[in-house]
């Protein structure tokens, strides 16, 4: 059986620069990086990873505690996430909580219990949320809000909100429909403080009966399409929180009879792939997920390593990307 001296040798590297590239890969060149795993696959060399973890009381994995995994937003997130933990060495456990408390204590005792070093947390946290998680494990929040407390990542959904609803407006849209998440969620919360925001400062009224409530799903947005197309006065326009709602409503508007954008223009929130293929294509707001991925495995990594935070909060921008699903409010005959 070959070991790690015999990688060394063919490598023309030393043994703790073998060592090195097998456990902190990032204080290991590029150029010797590659040399020593070349050596490896000719050598067929197998490291005894237990003993590894054993001699530095590291599970060099972490857990990623997800949701919604059927939510297509978190596949780029995770699969980012997922490359940057691998160019470091480390495995990435998915934890499917489902949204549930008991759920994700399952997967935060084996943090507890060192089968992990650390958590990435994909739900949105703040001070009036709930936050599982005990002080003493390395966490970040990498979908975090103006509220979350402790290292995270996040964007402004406040103000992507109100640039959404004043693109809305400036098409001369007035009755805008907003289908929401779920009313305690704190990415909801901002997105309607932001809708407000842009109707008080255009002088538009805030109606509570053009809010309905969705929970992300497209299920969710068929339904309080319907919600709309029911009222006496029917908005001109729909804001809905996430592309998932937004192409569920689009189903339940055409099926009415109801043209997009002629009849009532529709908007989205994170451009998932699908965005851009549903009929019309959706106007929406694109959320970096690649780089939040990436950015959160860097800061849980200083964060497991004890290593100081230049930000422990990181506001990342996004991208207001218009398309076919939104048009000028056209005048009845």
């Amino acid at each position: 059986m070959s070991n790690i001296r015999d990688v060394a040798r063919l490598a023309g590297v030393s043994v703790a620069t073998v060592s090195r590239a097998l456990s902190n890969p990032e204080k290991v060149s590029a150029e010797s990086l590659d040399k020593v795993h070349t050596a490896i696959a000719q050598v067929g060399y197998r490291p005894n990873m237990l003993a590894r973890n054993f001699r530095s009381a590291r599970a060099y994995a972490v857990v990623v505690l997800v949701p919604d995994i059927a939510n297509p937003f978190y596949s780029l997130f995770i699969r980012a996430l997922e490359d940057r933990a691998q160019q470091k060495g480390y495995a990435v456990l998915l934890g499917d909580t489902r949204g549930t408390p008991e759920r994700e204590m399952e997967y935060i005792r084996r943090v507890e219990t060192r089968l992990a070093d650390g958590i990435v947390q994909l739900r949105p946290s703040s001070e009036k949320s709930q936050n599982n998680i005990p002080p003493d494990i390395p966490c970040v929040n990498a979908c975090g809000c103006e509220y979350t407390t402790g290292p995270a990542i996040r964007i402004d959904n406040r103000a992507a909100a109100k640039t959404m609803v004043n693109y809305l407006i400036s098409l001369g849209h007035k009755r805008i429909g907003v289908i929401s998440g779920l009313k305690d969620n704190p990415h909801a919360i901002d997105r309607l403080e932001g809708y407000k925001e842009a109707l008080a400062e255009a002088g538009i009224p805030f109606e509570k009966d053009l809010i309905a409530e969705g929970d992300f799903t497209m299920w969710s947005g068929l339904n309080a399409a319907f919600q709309f197309c029911n009222m006496k006065v029917r908005p001109t326009a729909i804001f809905s929180m996430n592309d998932e709602m937004a192409i569920g409503a689009m189903q339940t508007l055409k099926n009415q009879g109801i043209r997009i954008p002629e009849d009532m223009s529709v908007t989205g929130f994170d451009d998932i792939a699908y965005a851009k293929y549903s009929d019309p294509s959706l106007t929406t707001i694109s959320q970096p997920a690649e780089e939040m991925g990436k950015m959160a495995m860097d800061m849980l990594l200083k964060v497991i390593e004890g290593e100081p935070l230049s930000q422990r909060e990181c506001v990342l921008p996004t991208e207001f990307i218009i398309r076919k699903s939104t048009g000028p409010l056209l005048a009845k005959k």
